[in-house]
């Protein structure tokens, strides 16, 4: 176990959670907590995208304004965008104006409609693949794992782009497949019960 932050509650919090000011609600509201609903799940795998070689501070302050340029993550939406739409993002000072990861998530969009046909739902695809909690390693020592490997592989072979091996992971950690917090974190245990009554896809 690392170095706990002790936020202005007095309880102790993964550290990274104290690293902005902005961390705090989303570590305790939001990171690790199960989610099903395929448009949440759709926005975190593009957002992770996006965060690919940049900090997750950057990402999250401008959360609003992607989901603003991208129609809230609506995938059936966003796999109607065509070259309008790509230059009207790039021309979005709100967002990370990268071509290439613009054009990756509308591609992935239709990449999502796709598998909701063949899977019924991205839920059912990404839970499908939980890890079992028992082989993981201690909280925030790994940036990869088996199972992030795999599904990267098979978004890849289904056509998916920026979906590497930690990018998943990350998505893993924050839609709570897995539950990362540190042992010593008072939302661990918060979220290892929302787990336990969570009803898996």
């Amino acid at each position: 176990m690392g170095e706990l932050y002790i936020a202005p509650d007095g309880r102790p919090r993964c550290a990274w959670a104290g690293a902005a000011p902005e961390f705090l609600d989303y570590h305790d509201r939001e990171w690790g907590f199960p989610v099903k609903d395929d448009q949440r799940l759709f926005e975190k795998v593009c957002l992770e995208s996006f965060q690919s070689g940049l900090s997750w501070r950057t990402i999250l302050n401008k959360r609003e304004n992607f989901r603003a340029g991208f129609d809230g993550f609506d995938f059936e939406k966003m796999a109607g965008y065509g070259e309008e739409d790509v230059e009207r993002l790039l021309a979005d000072a709100g967002i990370i104006r990268h071509r290439g990861k613009i054009e990756a998530v509308i591609n992935n969009a239709k990449r999502a409609k796709e598998m909701v046909v063949e899977e019924g739902s991205l839920a059912k695809f990404f839970w499908s693949r939980e890890p079992d909690p028992e082989t993981l390693g201690t909280p925030h020592t790994l940036t990869t794992s088996p199972e992030s490997v795999a599904i990267s592989k098979e978004l890849k072979k289904r056509g998916w782009k920026f979906v590497g091996p930690t990018t998943i992971f990350a998505f893993m950690q924050a839609m709570g497949l897995i539950n990362d917090h540190d042992l010593g974190c008072v939302i661990r245990e918060e979220c290892e019960e929302a787990r336990k009554s969570f009803v898996r896809p």
